[in-house]
């Protein structure tokens, strides 16, 4: 076989966001570090949120973040608009534009150096399509590949959204479909429908930049993007941040095609059981609730959708202008209660 034949996810083991550590190892070891001060730092990793925030003059802040991961399809250039749009989507969780961009590269010997351009080129498609730039990076030799974006964003501090601060009364809009992780892991056992294939790449490749411009104006509590940590981990963090429970009905939350079934028969990635774990005893998942859509809500989400806590006229507000059957209001903000999110 030629260099250029060998297939990307023949490479790794896991894929896309669900080869994030499990998120109970990541803060057993980053929940300890020391925490490193300074005046200018306005935002750290100490609450998990999707990128650091710092002082750049009294009215401006650089939004940073940085996120790279092994490939979850086949073809290259779609490996590089899918690694740069999860990468781009950080920085429209904080409710930024991104300006510019560095890649990130693992590349392995073995194969053809084609395959490299491809993947930078699928980068730049995406980094152009945000508005922003591409000015180097870093490559290094490596068995796996690996691909993604250091980002950096600039603007008015007053305008940032954190994961925290979502208010009791609050709606909680989602704006792309679940089920990412598990058609992934069925196409590589060859059982997901051309349809649903077909689905998730468009869904990983569509930036969050159409959703992040209609909420631009509105009153935004929190925000977050759902990515490898799940719908389930993501609302999570937010409603632990904010001092309040989270309840999501699971009849609301978009689907991709076939995603139920793919889950119901099996194909689960392993990243889900990483996050049940995790959320063990702080999330509440209603009896009444199929097993399979269980799973989806704990599904590691490639390039996911962002996840808004907004008022609720401003939540139909933004289901309106963005007019898409995957952009829904899926919840509600309540007063805390014995579970952090609830699904019913």
């Amino acid at each position: 076989m030629e260099k250029s034949e060998k297939r990307l996810t023949s490479m790794v083991k896991t894929s896309g966001c669900a080869a994030k550590l499990p998120p109970s190892v990541l803060h057993s070891v980053i929940d300890k570090l020391p925490v490193m001060t300074s005046d200018r730092l306005v935002v750290g990793f100490e609450g998990s949120e999707d990128a650091l925030v710092y002082k750049v003059t009294d009215d401006i802040v650089a939004v940073e973040t940085v996120d790279f991961f092994p490939p979850m399809v086949d073809d290259p250039f779609a490996f590089g608009q899918i690694a740069a749009a999860n990468a781009l989507s950080d920085i429209y969780a904080m409710g930024g534009e991104p300006n510019c961009a560095m890649n990130l590269l693992c590349f392995p010997s073995c194969l053809d150096i084609s395959v490299m351009d491809k993947i930078l080129r699928g980068g730049i498609d995406k980094v152009k399509e945000s508005g922003a730039i591409i000015a180097g990076g870093h490559t290094i030799s490596d068995p796996t590949p690996k691909y993604g974006l250091c980002v950096t964003a600039f603007m008015d501090k007053t305008k940032v959204w954190r994961n925290s601060g979502a208010k009791e009364g609050d709606v909680v809009v989602l704006t792309k479909a679940i089920g990412v992780g598990v058609i992934n892991t069925a196409v590589k056992g060859g059982e997901a429908s051309p349809e649903s294939e077909k689905a998730a790449l468009d869904s990983m490749t569509r930036l969050n930049k159409e959703a992040r411009d209609a909420a631009r104006d509105l009153m935004v509590h929190a925000a977050t993007d759902v990515t490898g940590f799940s719908l389930s981990g993501h609302s999570l963090e937010v409603a632990e941040n904010s001092g309040v429970t989270v309840e999501i009905d699971t009849k609301k939350v978009p689907l991709l095609p076939q995603a139920e079934e793919l889950a119901r028969f099996g194909f689960i990635p392993e990243g889900m059981y990483n996050n049940l774990d995790w959320v063990n005893g702080k999330v509440y998942y209603s009896p009444s609730i199929p097993l399979s859509i269980r799973d989806l809500m704990l599904d590691p989400q490639t390039s996911g959708g962002l996840l808004l806590f907004l008022p609720e006229k401003d939540g139909e507000t933004l289901v309106k202008r963005l007019n898409k059957d995957y952009v829904r209001i899926i919840g509600r903000v309540k007063e805390k209660g014995e579970y952090s999110v609830e699904f019913i």
